[in-house]
């Protein structure tokens, strides 16, 4: 996809703020500070479209980018920031659940892992949860320049493997300093993404999970504050 047009929309805090153009949306989520907003520039060809906040702990919403006036990517609160009480942490938690499996226009979810080292406890549990709920999700595994190309292959397998990965989930190697794995996601999402209005959610999606999101630690999602 060629981007001609990406702009910043709104940090939602709420279902009332989220838009309600009906556009497709596809959300990103991870451990914080694992590289969600290089992700989003690299993907977007812009360098401070989104950008890490300076006061993590702080801020912590939903973030609409509008690309070319088709479809929105939504920066999820990052997880895995330690000074959030068990209290944030529920309501936050409860916050991206609804989100995750409530919203009609969500057609993707990419969950972003640092491929440099096995998918944390907080990584897993979200990539079974949203399993749990059959919601459209998409592995990067990002950072590959930061490790030879040769232990490439070992990395993924460990991704993979320490996730459950079934063999036909995706997962795209990705590096926001080289482009490694811009096109191929891109690809990806046209391939996988369905961009049709979808008039409801099914039942599958409203049963109790197997995991409970609200012991996530939540964390911001990475924006100016």
């Amino acid at each position: 996809m060629k981007v001609n047009q990406a702009e910043f929309i709104i940090s939602a805090v709420g279902p009332g703020q989220y838009p309600e153009d009906a556009l497709p949306e596809i959300a990103l989520a991870g451990r914080s500070n694992v590289g969600k907003s290089s992700l989003i520039n690299r993907l977007l060809n812009r360098k401070n479209l989104a950008r890490t906040s300076s006061q993590p702990g702080k801020t912590q919403t939903l973030n609409y980018y509008l690309i070319n006036n088709f479809f929105y990517f939504v920066d999820v609160p990052g997880y895995g920031y330690a000074k959030v009480s068990k209290t944030q942490r529920a309501v936050w938690g409860k916050f991206i659940e609804r989100y995750l499996t409530g919203r009609d226009p969500l057609r993707l979810v990419i969950l972003i892992v640092d491929v440099r080292h096995p998918p944390s406890k907080d990584d897993q549990t979200m990539y079974n949860w949203m399993k749990h709920f059959d919601l459209n999700i998409i592995i990067i595994a990002t950072k590959a320049d930061k490790i030879p190309r040769s232990q490439w292959p070992k990395h993924l397998k460990i991704v993979r493997e320490t996730l459950g990965m079934l063999k036909d989930d995706k997962v795209i190697l990705f590096s926001s300093e080289t482009g490694l794995g811009v096109d191929e996601l891109w690809a990806l999402l046209d391939e996988t993404v369905d961009w049709a209005p979808e008039d409801q959610i099914g039942e599958d999606k409203k049963s109790s999970p197997p995991v409970n999101v609200n012991e996530l630690i939540v964390e911001i999602p990475e924006i100016d504050s």
